[in-house]
């Protein structure tokens, strides 16, 4: 008795880990695909990326993230078509042109697949049949800074755009220019090359010396620079630097006081958000029933030094 009763029990296990290995299995056969503006090589689309494979692992699920090699509006739309006809359980895109990219993104609703916007495209999500946005709403975030600004007693902003064309970066200046009421807002278009931006800033606070604050679109391609060629000219006494986004050297900079501040959207927090609800969605029919705000917070000298290390392992 005590043989079969052990037999039993032994196959119970075998039978068990079997299911279990099945169920792991179906879980593992959900696939979601990120397309995305920005090349995972780009400090900040890294941690969007590493959130996005943090969720994946968490969620068990198969996470495929892809971008076009430059901010290419026509590659990013052919991208997004090739994800839908792979029949993903869920895409993910950020839309920085929804003129453009709307079509595709059409395309893949109609198809059945659920569609979840993050960083860029807030505006559009709805009309375009997305379920739902992570992300930071960049209009009343540039208010926000705009205000702050003022609040600061700065009188002349000079807003760097490293991607002209990227609808939310053009909306964080018109932003800024709205809460900086009363003040001056010069835009300076430049690629993201890091020589071109050094020289770009330096030749408009040479020409200039009413500017006295300059604005970075992204930290690390226009923050750190701009630090530098303040430090450079040695007119730190008289400009500000301030920044969107996060880098451990920007936060260094804040924390040193070599800048204001920076603006916190989250990406990581971007990354991961979308991909977990899709693989709730997946499996449970369960999603949010409105957008997320990721941002925005500000990080400021008393607190930048505490958000070093984790923006230097690529989750801030």
């Amino acid at each position: 008795m005590k043989s079969i009763l052990k037999r039993l029990a032994v196959g119970a296990v075998i039978l068990g880990a079997a299911a279990s290995m099945a169920i792991s299995a179906r879980a593992e056969d959900i696939s979601i695909i990120a397309v995305t503006h920005g090349q995972a090589s780009d400090p900040f689309w890294s941690i969007v990326k590493n959130g996005m494979m943090q969720a994946g692992k968490d969620s068990n699920v198969k996470v495929d993230y892809r971008a076009p090699e430059t901010f290419d509006m026509v590659a990013m739309g052919q991208l997004i078509e090739a994800a839908a006809n792979q029949k993903p359980a869920g895409i993910v895109i950020s839309d920085p042109d929804p003129d453009a990219l709307g079509p595709a993104i059409e395309k893949a609703v109609a198809a059945g697949i659920p569609v979840i916007s993050m960083n860029s495209g807030i505006s559009a999500a709805e009309k375009l049949g997305i379920k739902l946005h992570v992300g930071q709403d960049e209009g009343p975030a540039g208010i926000k800074v705009g205000e702050k600004l003022k609040s600061l007693g700065l009188k002349h902003v000079l807003c760097v755009n490293q991607e002209v064309g990227n609808a939310a970066l053009d909306q964080r200046c018109a932003g800024t220019e709205k809460g900086f009421e009363g003040g001056k807002v010069t835009v300076l278009p430049t690629t993201a090359d890091p020589a071109e931006i050094e020289a770009k800033i330096q030749a408009a606070l040479t020409s200039d010396p009413s500017i006295d604050v300059v604005l970075g679109l992204s930290a690390p391609l226009v923050g750190e620079p701009a630090v530098a060629v303040v430090e450079k000219m040695g007119v730190g006494d008289k400009v500000k630097v301030a920044s969107y986004d996060l880098s451990a050297g920007f936060l260094k900079a804040v924390a040193d006081g070599k800048a204001l501040f920076a603006v916190d959207q989250q990406p990581y927090l971007q990354g991961y958000l979308p991909v977990t609800f899709l693989a709730l969605y997946a499996r449970y029919g369960t999603i949010p029933a409105g957008n997320v705000p990721s941002g925005p917070s500000f990080v400021e000298k008393d607190t930048a030094a505490s958000v070093i290390e984790k923006s230097s392992q690529g989750i801030r």
